[in-house]
């Protein structure tokens, strides 16, 4: 009777993930809330993005909400992405796990443009010898913002499900907007070996209006597969006592850009000290990710770096988490 269940839930997973792939992304073109596109987390990106079946802990609400189903108790994490023309974004999560009831989560991430000093045509010109190159005195600060909650449970013992419920608001001062949005994931243990398979439908939700024209969200379909090679915890290759090697492979789709491929590695020694890499295949900026982590006694430090090419800086993401079992 399990064996019959399982499948009928493995049917049901690729039917509405290829359900949810063919009707999220009809569109390809402009899409609203940019912001939203900026990945949060070090772990994450210091594997190329590579995470929808690995995530296990708070940082789930943003990549595969399935994966809070993973927390045995309480955990949070804060980050922080340097990224490009001085814009920073910052993030929490937090998630708690209700044994029978499942795991709630919260979320918020506050993008700061930092300020603009605006500028006109008629103040062009020169002011008592001066040149005004058309500055007005005036400041602004645009800035977005985003909150969610999230829920998530374990079906049976190999499959669980999430949902993200999240208000997301952009102010760019001349003009503001916001909007419901809706995540939801799955991931599926296999029990051979340590292969896990996650997938998530992020960003989906009603088209954006701002003036008198309204754009789609940046819906984006995820689906990975990850494995240890060598690890203490039934890896494809070899048993190691203090070293790991975990693979992660995710296939993204997003609704304004061709699909795209990320694989990540991360090495682990004594489940304490971690070295990340990974590659996107298929992006025009977005290349080589590195990243370290350290994890000792719940408490965890992650740092990341990702390429953008000849043209852009790189971007540098900060996360301090712990969890309480």
């Amino acid at each position: 009777m399990k064996i019959i269940r399982n499948k009928i839930l493995l049917a049901l997973l690729i039917i509405s993930l290829s359900s949810a792939a063919s009707f999220a992304f009809e569109k390809v073109g402009t899409t609203s809330f940019q912001f939203l596109k900026v990945w949060p987390g070090a772990r994450a990106t210091g594997m190329a993005g590579a995470f929808s079946s690995i995530v296990n802990n708070s940082e789930a609400v943003f990549w595969n909400p399935a994966g809070l189903a993973r927390i045995n108790g309480f955990d949070f994490s804060f980050g922080f992405v340097d990224w490009f023309m001085d814009v920073n974004h910052y993030s929490f999560s937090a998630a708690y796990n209700f044994e029978d009831v499942g795991t709630l989560g919260i979320m918020g991430i506050i993008s700061s443009v930092g300020e603009i000093e605006v500028t006109r045509v008629d103040r062009l010109g020169f002011v008592n010898g001066v040149y005004n190159p058309g500055l007005t005195g005036e400041v602004i600060n645009p800035s977005s913002l985003v909150l969610g909650v999230s829920y998530a449970r374990n079906l049976t013992d190999k499959f669980a499900f999430g949902v993200t419920v999240k208000y997301v608001h952009e102010n760019l001062v001349f003009e503001k907007a916001g909007a419901l949005v809706f995540d939801g994931g799955l991931t599926f243990n296999t029990g051979f070996r340590s292969i896990i398979i996650g997938a998530s439908v992020r960003h989906f939700g009603q088209e954006v209006k701002f003036i008198d024209k309204s754009y789609p969200l940046p819906q984006t379909f995820n689906i990975g597969i990850s494995s240890y090679l060598f690890s203490n915890n039934d890896p494809l290759i070899s048993n190691t006592g203090d070293h790991s090697l975990l693979l992660s492979y995710d296939m993204i789709q997003p609704r304004d850009y061709d699909q795209m491929h990320s694989i990540g590695l991360e090495y682990g020694f004594k489940d304490m000290i971690y070295l990340r890499g990974g590659y996107v295949l298929n992006n025009d900026q977005e290349g080589i990710a590195a990243g370290i982590g350290v994890l000792y006694k719940g408490y965890r430090i992650d740092y990341s770096y990702n390429d953008y090419g000849q043209y852009l800086n790189s971007v540098h993401r900060f996360t301090i988490g712990y969890e309480i079992n």
